[in-house]
């Protein structure tokens, strides 16, 4: 069955969003109920055209979240899903292990808690120290380190596709290219509608749009308790002479005040290993470069007091992560952290991907995965990393939500 092949009129199902969340929870749904009628529709001309497809392919083990936390619990059950998933679809993945690495005494003790966190998850780990972290990875300089051996590395993109496949197979729709103009609830139904007029009339929807996931949320007559602004993550790439100065996944302590990793270092199942990323402002919600602007996104962005809060809390960063993403001496020079011989000319452009964050009208980044409900619907609005890791036990837990709402 092609993806485009028909577009059905009525369905039990709809799912908004054709990336890693939606179409784990669409396999998920088939999988639990197969006499549903499920239909997946998608913006773009793909699937995975956005977040799932423009990330670091990282398997995360769960060590560094919150105990008890919805990203804790289920980025250790659905990395083992994951797993087994690319067994069964014959997708390539490794399970390279990471090291954490502190830099000086500051980061040293910091990495206590973040060994704690590893324990109460349950993911393997052990502290080691210069002479074991130099037998790992014997360009990275550091004081201390926690070295975990289960995170591995896999191509998103292609499980997207193994799953896009699946729900075809399971008698389902794939529909590419439908942007949703507008939403209507009509008595026991929803009618939705595209930017070429076409409609497909359901019993339920579930919206799991990324980066348009408050707006859908507005269009199907919701009020978001919070915003998507969009971040854009820059990576350089090193040159294949140089890519032995990584053998692992090689990350910094991160800094608790502030939400996002930091500059790492990442081998790609594909090959290559890729420096990044920082976190800029993106002027677009599909901003993945500077030149692309939109003025209505960036205009929504600004007037948002929870961004303007937000910004007054993190300018110093804020400014920083731009100057690096304007000059690439400044990210060389924190790349040099860890492997301190790297040097500009052991670095090439990479890609980049634009993050979803969603932000409380407090200025608040919200760090959990984030679930909403309105009359027929069940909203998505926050699902940052690991929500690749975990999407199959997130689908999981949305399947158990909409099974929830049946039974009411």
């Amino acid at each position: 069955m092609n993806s485009n092949a028909s577009i059905p009129a009525t369905c039990d199902v709809v799912i908004i969003g054709g990336g890693i969340v939606g179409l784990a929870t669409a396999t998920t749904l088939i999988q639990r109920h197969p006499s549903l009628a499920v239909c997946v529709v998608e913006a773009e001309s793909h699937v995975a055209a956005h977040q799932s497809g423009h990330n670091s392919g990282v398997l995360h083990s769960g060590i560094y979240y919150k105990p008890g936390s919805a990203k804790a619990i289920t980025c250790r059950s659905g990395k083992a899903l994951m797993e087994a998933f690319c067994d069964e679809h014959q997708i390539a993945w490794d399970r390279c292990g990471k090291v954490v690495v502190a830099t000086d005494e500051i980061e040293a003790e910091r990495l206590d808690a973040i060994a704690k966190r590893a324990t109460e998850n349950g993911v393997e780990y052990r502290r080691i120290d210069t002479d074991e972290l130099r037998e790992i990875e014997p360009s990275v300089a550091g004081v201390a380190a926690l070295h975990v051996p289960e995170t591995g590395i896999v191509n998103y993109a292609k499980v997207c596709e193994a799953m896009r496949q699946q729900i075809l197979r399971g008698g389902g729709h794939v529909v590419l290219s439908f942007k949703v103009k507008r939403i209507e609830s009509v008595s026991s139904s929803v009618a939705i509608t595209d930017c070429k007029n076409r409609t497909i009339h359901c019993g339920r929807m579930i919206n799991c749009a990324g980066l348009q996931s408050d707006r859908i949320l507005r269009m199907a007559g919701g009020h978001p308790t919070v915003k998507i602004v969009p971040f854009r993550g820059e990576y350089y790439d090193l040159v294949p002479e140089r890519e032995h100065l990584c053998r692992h996944l090689i990350y910094p302590v991160p800094d608790p005040s502030f939400p996002f990793l930091g500059v790492h270092f990442t081998r790609m199942i594909d090959g290559g290993v890729e420096c990044g990323p920082n976190a800029v402002l993106a002027l677009s919600r599909h901003g993945y470069d500077w030149r692309t602007f939109n003025p209505a996104d960036l205009l929504e962005t600004l007037r948002y007091g929870g961004f303007l809060k937000l910004a007054r809390k993190y300018w110093r960063t804020g400014a920083g992560e731009i100057h690096r993403s304007l000059r690439k001496a400044a990210f060389v020079s924190a790349l040099q952290k860890l492997i301190p011989s790297i040097r500009a000319s052991d670095l090439r452009p990479g890609r980049a991907g634009v993050r979803a964050q969603a932000v409380t009208p407090e200025g608040e980044l919200v760090d959990d995965f984030l679930i909403e409900t309105t009359a027929h619907a069940i909203h998505v609005l926050n699902a940052p990393s690991p929500a690749a890791t975990a999407s199959l036990a997130i689908g999981g837990k949305i399947v158990d939500r909409f099974d929830a709402d049946e039974t009411k």
